[in-house]
């Protein structure tokens, strides 16, 4: 059997009885559903339709499945467990036993987002969110918020009663509310706290500080705050889901979610490695990831994939790796050929920069000269490109002019 019983066991422990459906059955819908790309409901409608679905998840002639809901809740259990890849890496055995991409030495990398079903919070009800989530978690928190929290009643549900159109009540309110997260935090006795306390202290420590600086004219000890001006990396977007982050796929467009890492074989379309990660922070970047995902990865390969994967340190630990890459390089912005006659008055040519033979092209920065010198120097390559074209179609070679220096 591909998925037993006992391969679940940690992740049902209760001793009041037994899952409403065996997680074997379970996971083998998941792996079906991945397969023909289905929605829950639509596979649970397989399952009760069509016994060849049946006979694969173990369900009987007259079993009539389960509610779609419950394969989210698996999918939760699963991704909150000790070994939440147990599933892909029981498939990835099987493959591996198979051989089928035996000789196939090729793997594409690639990643995409995945949008986050919550909303973007401002820093406001983030800080007032955070406060009420560690109240209730951590002991003695409910009677030092109510000595020392003074900006807002937490206990009561929405933001805090203001002019929201005044902007000094604004920043009032949020030097207020740092204040009130600042003390909390810094009236907590020491004591050793359970996993969801832990994690409403840390998310508040960090919420009260990505999205302020100290205000005009203080030194940050006197407790005065204000919104920082720009933007804090790997900005917590939602005490909802902490993990979330904005992704900027474009300079102009930016989703809020996460990224999804795979590496594939193109021939099969066999997945080989997987990994979600943040959508941002340098740590889950595409190049840093993309190592990651051709660790275990037995002899050398071809590694297809985009701009994204051709920095200088992913080329770098490919290529030590016996790799062979096949990476679209960076856009470059502005070249030149290498044998050009300048036209300035200058020995040193304009700076720029170039690639050596056989690596991958860089991005060639603007020239850092006066703009006449530039458009003097542009001309003059087109003049050289034309002059060569004359020269190889048998034309009689034109007598160039220089132009003086102004």
């Amino acid at each position: 059997m591909l998925f037993p019983a006992e391969m679940f066991a940690d992740m049902y422990l209760s001793a009041k009885g037994r899952p409403s459906m065996p997680p074997q059955i379970l996971a083998a819908a998941v792996v079906l559903q991945s397969l023909h790309g289905l929605s829950d409901f639509e596979t649970v409608q397989e399952l009760r339709c069509d016994l060849r679905w049946k006979a694969a998840c173990g369900l009987g002639l007259h079993d009539t499945a389960f509610d779609p809901s419950l394969l989210s809740y698996f999918r939760r259990r699963l991704a909150r467990s000790a070994r939440p890849h147990r599933i892909f890496d029981a498939v990835r055995e099987v493959v591996q036993a198979t051989g089928v991409l035996k000789g196939k030495q090729r793997r594409v990398l690639d990643s995409t987002v995945l949008d986050d079903a919550v909303a973007t919070q401002d820093t406001l009800t983030q800080l007032v969110s955070a406060i009420r989530a560690v109240i209730p978690e951590v002991p003695q928190a409910a009677g030092i918020a109510a000595d020392q929290c003074t900006a807002h009643d937490y206990s009561s549900p929405g933001k805090p009663r203001i002019a929201w159109s005044d902007e000094e009540a604004r920043a009032a309110l949020v030097d207020a509310l740092v204040g009130d997260a600042l003390r909390l935090l810094g009236s907590l006795p020491e004591q050793n706290l359970g996993e969801k306390a832990a994690n409403a202290v840390g998310l508040l420590a960090l919420v009260a500080g990505q999205d302020v600086e100290p205000a005009d004219g203080s030194d940050g000890r006197d407790g005065r705050w204000r919104i920082s001006r720009g933007t804090a990396s790997e900005r917590v977007v939602s005490t909802v889901d902490p993990d979330s982050r904005h992704v900027h796929k474009t300079r102009s467009h930016y989703q809020d979610g996460f990224k999804a890492h795979l590496a594939m074989e193109p021939e099969t379309g066999l997945i080989t490695a997987v990994e979600l990660t943040p959508g941002a922070g340098q740590a889950n970047h595409e190049a840093v990831v993309g190592l990651g995902l051709l660790a275990e990865e037995d002899g050398p390969l071809d590694v297809l994939g985009d701009t994204a994967y051709c920095t200088k340190e992913a080329r770098a630990a490919l290529t030590a790796a016996g790799h062979r890459l096949f990476l679209n390089p960076a856009r470059c912005g502005r070249s030149f050929p290498a044998a050009l006659p300048w036209t300035t008055s200058s020995s040193t040519p304009p700076e720029t920069r170039w690639s050596a033979r056989g690596e991958q092209p860089r991005n060639c920065g603007r020239l850092r000269h006066a703009p006449a010198a530039e458009g003097r120097l542009r001309s003059g390559a087109v003049h050289g490109l034309r002059t060569e074209r004359a020269v190889h179609q048998g034309q009689r070679r034109p007598h160039r002019h220089h132009s003086p220096a102004p």
